[in-house]
């Protein structure tokens, strides 16, 4: 009796693990799914899976991957006793009409089609090409027939296709038995992007804010039932995301919401970047994009500028006799928000496209403009560029020129603000110059934004307009 199961023993030892019939684990048998989606379009997807092992080496095949993953990032832990990947292989060769025919060729086809009087016309024979270039099949007799219609018949299945992409293991346990098996990744076509909404109240200088996150999946795989993170923040990869990622711009547009919806993600700094999750699970269909509220900030205080800026005053497109050192210059509508706790704001702000409303005398919600902003820390400034104002205007002119040394030039500047509106209207005068500059003389108080950067702050009566005039030195 003992040397028939050692015989035994030695025979099932000497069978190849890759003959040996895999152990399929798929979708069903997941325990646990979680991702954490980062900005620049991919993912890291982590997965408990209950599967049964024999102790030593496994064949394992592991279905409902990502079709997008990177196979170099595969982490693999057993939970309950140390498992090691001996071996791996990544089949993504997936069933398909056109897969099913490239790999017939030399095989037997056939082409059956209905003729217009319902008779059925089969033509059967080796399939010798297809693809772009035309199909070729050479039928019994010897004849070649090119590119022959009809639906087409195969006589089996061709070996190495399968139905939804697969690892393939070779897998060493410790243990036999059902076991939980940790399964990290990363893959791409995943990806998110936040959006906000302002509702803005001019008369109270006061704003309503709502933060979206618009989610879209693009890995060919669903996940379900999933914990979803979201991480914000500039994170540096060696190599771009796979180029078969198909997330990326939809071109959503946010919706205006009456109320305040609770945030559904709560967030916490992580490293140097800032980490964002999801209260509770979701599911990501593959194909889908689905939106969730990230944050809602109502009442919070906001500031409108107008701000006319000469950097913005060239005009290439002058009227015929217009004088060259004059120039039209439109005034930019700003809006400052300080995210601060005190503001009713604080949390951290993904990099997002801002879209601005506010309610007409009718109450009805009309669109202001929109502005992009970077990733924006918690107690520092948001600034929105939302368009040019129609009714306040400005005609900047230099006035005089003179050199008064080698190194120094004057500069006499005249910039006349016309207010066509019924209310007053506090307007800002920008100025930029080159080297050691400064003011000799000023109808308005000049501020300094920076070493070479003037602001002139003043208020323009309603239908009426004010003119600021500046001499300036420059030295070098």
């Amino acid at each position: 009796m003992r040397p028939v199961q050692l015989a035994l023993t030695a025979a099932l030892a000497s069978v190849p693990v890759a003959a040996q019939t895999p152990v399929v684990s798929t979708a069903a048998d997941s325990r646990d799914v979680s991702l954490t989606i980062y900005n620049g379009g991919y993912a890291i997807l982590r997965e408990q899976r209950q599967v049964t092992l024999s102790l030593g080496m496994n064949t394992v095949r592991y279905e409902d991957v990502a079709q997008t993953i990177q196979p170099a990032t595969l982490s693999v832990t057993g939970r309950a006793a140390p498992v090691r990947v001996r071996e791996q292989n990544y089949q993504f060769d997936l069933i398909s009409p056109q897969a099913i025919l490239q790999k017939s060729i030399g095989r037997t086809v056939r082409f059956r089609r209905v003729r217009p009087g319902g008779a059925v016309e089969v033509l059967e024979g080796t399939l010798l090409s297809t693809g772009n270039g035309g199909t070729v099949v050479r039928t019994a007799d010897g004849r070649l027939v090119l590119n022959p219609q009809g639906e087409v018949e195969v006589t089996e299945l061709p070996s190495g296709l399968i139905s939804r992409p697969s690892l393939l293991w070779m897998l060493e346990s410790e243990r036999g038995g059902p076991q939980p098996l940790e399964v990290s990744y990363l893959a791409g076509g995943l990806g998110w992007s936040a959006d906000y909404v302002a509702v803005f109240d001019s008369a109270d200088g006061r704003v309503d804010l709502t933060g979206w996150v618009t989610l879209t999946n693009g890995s060919g795989t669903t996940w379900r039932d999933a914990r979803l993170q979201l991480m914000a923040g500039d994170v540096r990869r060696v190599t771009p995301s796979p180029s078969r990622s198909r997330g990326g711009e939809l071109g959503l547009e946010s919706v205006v919401v009456t109320g305040s919806a609770a945030p559904a993600f709560s967030e916490e700094g992580f490293f140097e970047y800032h980490l964002y999750t999801l209260d509770g699970r979701t599911t990501l269909a593959d194909n889908e994009t689905k939106q969730m509220t990230l944050l809602t900030a109502p009442n919070a205080g906001v500031r409108r500028r107008l701000v006319f800026d000469s950097q913005r005053a060239w005009n290439y497109n002058a009227q015929p006799g217009a004088g060259v050192a004059t120039s039209e210059v439109r005034a930019a509508i700003m809006l400052e928000m300080e995210n601060s706790e005190r503001n009713g704001m604080g949390m951290p702000l993904p990099a997002g496209v801002v879209r601005t409303y506010k309610r007409d005398a009718r109450g009805n919600v009309q669109f202001l403009g929109e502005d992009r902003i970077a990733h924006t820390p918690r107690d520092e400034k948001v600034r929105l560029y939302l368009g040019d104002a129609f009714d306040v205007v400005a005609t900047r002119r230099v006035v005089e020129e003179r050199q008064v040394s080698d190194r120094a030039h004057e500069t006499t500047v005249e910039v006349t603000v016309r207010n066509h509106k019924d209310t007053a209207a506090e307007v800002d005068v920008t100025e930029h110059f080159w080297g050691d500059g400064r003011i000799l003389s000023s109808t308005v108080e000049a501020g300094r934004i920076d070493a070479r950067t003037l602001n002139f702050a003043m208020t323009v009566p309603a239908r009426g307009e004010r003119v600021l005039t500046y001499r300036l030195r420059q030295t070098w």
